[in-house]
């Protein structure tokens, strides 16, 4: 995985904490949420706080995130919010985390200031023992306060400052006024400043979890299934009609197709998709060729020659995919890829709606030789993927990703997965300058 990490393409984009007053708040915060401290001084941190280095260091990589549920979190700045989640156990996670950033950055701008922001993602489910916990994590709450309860002594004061606002005697209860002074200490000004933090609750009814081998979950849809990549037998007392495991490939597009959660890549407004299947189709003959002579920086011409040569070699997503390219391109028959067919989930993306990102992901897994969407849209999998790949491949992907990729991560994604809105109809006006306008 070292080259990965050498080129950005892994533990990227994390914030540095480097300084003796972050690294002393953090671990105020460590050992409040935890019991436990770090002796490092130097180490970096994800958006939910998460050091790969102290994970490292107490042998425990769920240190913030035990059992895999209930994700716990420290803010040292709102800088976190640009930074990645490391092994999301839920695709849900690093969206709620950077929306209750967003939301509340002024709030968490001034308590990061002075003191770490202790926090943790809560439902009612403190372990995934069973397959039916899952259907038990409908909503999220974001718990947070300052290791040193700056919240709570902010409560504790607007309580106090209407108490005396609303006595008469106010002015001459000095244990009143003590307190409040004291508290002010803690706080500040909160009559110029306010110090808050709304609760904030979050809807889960879609999403992927790492949890069972691997699941997807729909519940909010018209037609609800649980895809897994697991043990299907796990969900046998599933409260779901379907459940499909990935060999299920006719069922689960069926059931994209019911509910209207993908699009062909052909006719997708907006996008290249000629360009998108020819990339495509160059990852599927890496995948195929990496044995043989692929040399070190080989280009798309090289690539090229190298499937004339071994034509008989290539696998047949890839000339699906040509077949396609090449009706898109020059006309002639439609080519017909049917769901049961290799190439079929590689010649789809998700469609416009709110779980575009969860289809994208569960698309990545069913087409996981399109190395691009796998890095962008499944991580976790690219990763565990990635280490078995012999060398030539590995050096490929290293390379297109760092070349292609990340020179420009927005427009690759507006590229591959915006969606454009159709202009509204031109509406016909009804008057015009000497009356109304004549039908």
């Amino acid at each position: 995985m070292n080259r990965l990490i050498q080129s950005g393409l892994m533990y990227g984009n994390l914030v540095h904490v480097a300084s003796p007053a972050l690294v002393e708040r953090y671990n105020r915060a460590l050992k409040h949420l935890t019991g436990r401290e770090t002796a490092l001084t130097d180490f970096y941190i994800d958006i939910s706080g998460f050091s790969p280095e102290i994970g490292h260091e107490l042998g425990d990589p769920l240190y913030l995130n035990h059992a895999g549920v209930n994700r716990q979190f420290i803010l040292l700045s709102t800088a976190q919010k640009t930074a990645p989640l490391l092994d999301a156990k839920f695709s849900t996670s690093r969206s709620i985390l950077r929306r209750f950033i967003d939301d509340n950055e002024p709030a968490l701008f001034a308590l990061t200031a002075r003191d770490a922001v202790a926090g943790e993602l809560v439902n009612s489910v403190y372990d995934m023992a069973t397959p039916a916990r899952l259907f038990d994590l409908r909503r999220i709450t974001i718990e947070a306060d300052t290791t040193g309860g700056a919240l709570r002594h902010a409560a504790q004061l607007e309580q106090k400052i209407g108490e005396f606002l609303s006595r008469d005697d106010g002015w001459y209860d000095d244990l009143l006024i003590a307190e409040m002074i004291d508290l002010a200490g803690e706080t500040g000004d909160i009559t110029r400043n306010p110090i808050a933090l709304p609760k904030m609750e979050f809807e889960q009814g879609n999403f992927w979890t790492a949890h069972f081998g691997g699941t997807y979950l729909f519940q909010t849809v018209a037609h609800p299934a649980l895809i897994t990549a697991g043990d299907r037998a796990l969900f046998d007392d599933a409260p779901l009609a379907h459940v499909f495991d990935l060999s299920q490939r006719n069922q689960i597009a069926k059931f994209l197709d019911l509910n209207k959660l993908v699009e062909p890549v052909i006719g997708a407004r907006g996008i290249d998709a000629a360009a998108i299947l020819r990339q495509k189709m160059e990852f599927i003959l890496v995948d195929a060729l990496c044995a043989h002579d692929i040399t070190p920086g080989a280009d798309s011409a090289a690539l090229r020659r190298l499937a004339a040569r071994h034509s008989a070699l290539l696998p047949p997503e890839f000339h699906a995919l040509n077949s396609l390219v090449t009706w898109a391109e020059a006309g002639g028959d439609w080519p017909r890829i049917a769901s049961d067919h290799p190439a079929y989930f590689y010649t789809l993306r998700a469609a416009d709606h709110p779980d575009a990102d969860l289809v994208n992901m569960l698309l990545a897994e069913l087409a996981p030789k399109d190395i691009r969407q796998l890095f962008i849209c499944h991580k976790s999998l690219f990763y565990r993927l990635y280490a078995s790949w012999p060398e030539a491949k590995k050096d490929y992907a290293v390379r297109f990703l760092k070349q292609d990729y990340q020179l420009d991560k927005e427009a690759t994604r507006q590229a591959l997965f915006a969606h454009q809105t159709p202009p509204p109809p031109l509406k016909r006006p009804t008057t015009g300058p000497w009356g109304p306008v004549r039908r």
